[in-house]
């Protein structure tokens, strides 16, 4: 039996991949079931559903439910399929775009790191369920580091939170790990009824579709957002009005509002005629795509099921609200509203329409507050965002594409880059922040701005010194070079 679906709120946005164009290949629901009491590997042929490709028709997806029916999905727009070789850019495999070579070894960190988290996963998938530890002893260096963990979460509301630490203490786990007990602290799990091993589930998924190998654009990052969403909800304008249904959208906005970054920008997608820029007809590429990642993972875990149809469907429109918002070219539109809105004093927390503006704001200036943190974050920051520009650029110009300005390594350093963001991009946003909230918290992050900014100039100054100082040696040592071939040894002057 076979039912076609039109997708209007959820376009299919994920191309076939090469490798299962020639057959039917089958794509598991979740690669984490077994960890929070799925089927185990051994019993992945009797689970209740799986999605598949078929190679006649490269914009349909089946699905099989209960292994009984294939309903076939459909998306709303489709999209043709790329033909090969039309351009460079289908070259660049985005999973390795970021990938450094490891050293060969026995057991790879990475293996050692994959275990770890296995063994973190299981062990507090047993907690919530309350199934005790077999053998407590083994758990000890787990415990050690999760209670770390556990007292730097105690203090997750200063704003000199150091996510790069807790992500180490927590195995790189910090998104599952502060998105969950955000959640909790919040009470959002008793009064939304929300299901903690889905919760988990969900939050685990989240995780993994950050593409670990980009420089910045990671789950340590969506993290570092989290965190600093929860500095501004802490505020009093913000903790007095929004409601508990505006925390759980601005929690969630800000642990997907980059999920399954591909670690180049919008312009890159665009100019090599990527799908997702031909889907989303070149306007907030990156942005619409996270937010329907968002929502794919919201119904695969089936996190928000049990709520009504209507409320499920709104909160999915208010969450790529939200996630659109933190589109940078939209940039000076949404300063421009905020600007006119505290000329006017008319902002009214009480209206439901204003503080979803207050929280896309709000999202806004945690997606960009690295200048504003203390400067060792601030300066890591800038280094692997600077990082994963310039490998954009080394793209380009293998391809012969036109390297981006800002990508640009031979023409760029992180210092110049650094200050014109912070001039031209961060600073007009938080100056608008501090008028809307004049807090102890903001005049910390204005302060932590000011002394970043002087630190790059000085920075910048100082390599510029150095520059002009090898290059006058260079000219001497030149000039004394060419003097001394003008007498040749015995050669008399007359």
């Amino acid at each position: 039996m076979e039912v076609c679906y039109q997708l209007p709120v959820l376009p299919l946005d994920r191309p076939v991949p090469k490798h299962v164009l020639s057959r039917r290949g089958a794509i598991s629901f979740s690669s984490n079931s077994y960890f929070f009491g799925g089927p185990a590997p051994r019993q992945l042929a009797k689970r209740r559903g799986a999605i598949s490709y078929d190679s006649e028709n490269q914009t349909a997806l089946y699905i099989r439910m209960l292994g009984t029916y294939d309903v076939r999905v459909r998306s709303q727009v489709g999209f043709e399929p790329e033909p090969r070789g039309s351009h460079p850019y289908l070259c660049v495999d985005f999973r390795t775009l970021h990938s450094r070579p490891q050293s060969a070894g026995p057991v790879s960190a990475r293996n050692v790191r994959r275990l770890l988290s296995f063994q973190r996963y299981l062990h507090s998938s047993r907690f919530i369920r309350g199934i005790p530890a077999s053998n407590p002893l083994g758990y000890i260096l787990d415990d050690d580091y999760t209670g770390q963990a556990k007292l730097m979460l105690e203090k997750v509301g200063n704003w000199n939170f150091d996510m790069f630490f807790f992500d180490r203490l927590t195995n790189g786990n910090s998104l599952v790990n502060l998105t969950f007990h955000l959640f909790n602290s919040y009470g959002l799990i008793e009064l939304f009824q929300l299901d903690m091993v889905k919760l988990r589930r969900f939050l685990v998924m989240i995780q993994e579709d950050y593409r670990s190998l980009n420089p910045y654009h990671n789950a340590v990052h969506a993290a570092d957002v989290t965190q600093a969403m929860y500095c501004y909800l802490q505020e009093p304008k913000l903790a007095e009005t929004m409601t508990s249904c505006d925390l759980l959208l601005g929690l969630l906005a800000a642990a997907t509002h980059d999920l399954d970054h591909p670690g180049v920008n919008q312009p890159f997608l665009i100019k090599t005629n990527h799908y997702l820029a031909a889907l989303y007809k070149n306007s907030s590429v990156l942005e619409n795509h996270h937010w329907k990642s968002a929502v794919g993972l919201l119904r695969e875990s089936a996190l928000l099921s049990h709520l009504p149809t209507e409320d499920r469907l709104n909160m999915e429109e208010r969450l790529g609200s939200l996630i659109l918002a933190t589109d940078i070219s939209r940039q000076n539109n949404y300063l421009s509203e905020f600007r006119t809105h505290l000329d006017k004093r008319d902002l009214c927390l009480t209206n439901g329409r204003h503080r979803h503006f207050i929280l896309q704001i709000a999202l806004k200036c945690a997606d960009i507050c690295n200048p504003c943190r203390p400067w060792k974050l601030s300066k890591l920051w800038s280094e692997k965002v600077t990082e994963e520009f310039f490998h954009q650029g080394d793209i380009e110009r293998k391809h012969h594409l036109e390297v981006t300005p800002l990508c640009d390594r031979q023409s760029n350093s992180v210092a110049n880059i650094q200050i014109g963001f912070m001039t031209y991009v961060v600073e007009p946003l938080f100056v608008e922040w501090s008028r809307f909230s004049d807090t102890r918290l903001s005049q910390t992050m204005m302060g932590h701005l000011s002394l970043n900014k002087q630190g790059w100039k000085e920075g910048r100054d100082k390599q510029e010194a150095n520059t002009s100082r090898a290059s006058e040696e260079q000219r001497t040592s030149d000039a004394k070079d060419s003097n001394s071939k003008e007498l040749p040894q015995g050669s008399k002057r007359s």
